[in-house]
């Protein structure tokens, strides 16, 4: 049980690492910030395993999370984002 409150706190601290390098509007408030933050995780761990980067912990586990986290942001801000034109 320890491990999922100590997932949704790392997430939380990841998601708003992520959106201060990327500042902007984006939806959502807390909720999404703790997602964005654990699928950084979920991506940063893919990338360092592609990498070859064993001892994934620590600061580098932090690291490619928040890599991974403003990945996803990048993501979602090409492909799902409604920009509206004023004319």
């Amino acid at each position: 049980m320890f491990w999922l409150i100590w997932t949704v706190i790392v997430g939380l601290i990841v998601g708003v690492i992520a959106k201060a390098i990327m500042p902007g509007e984006d939806p959502g408030g807390v909720i999404m910030t703790i997602l964005l933050g654990i699928g950084g995780a979920f991506v940063g761990r893919i990338l360092a395993g592609f990498l070859g980067i064993w001892g994934y912990s620590g600061l580098a586990g932090l690291l490619f999370s928040v890599i991974g986290a403003v990945v996803i942001l990048w993501l979602y801000r090409k492909f799902f984002r409604k920009d509206e034109v004023v004319v």
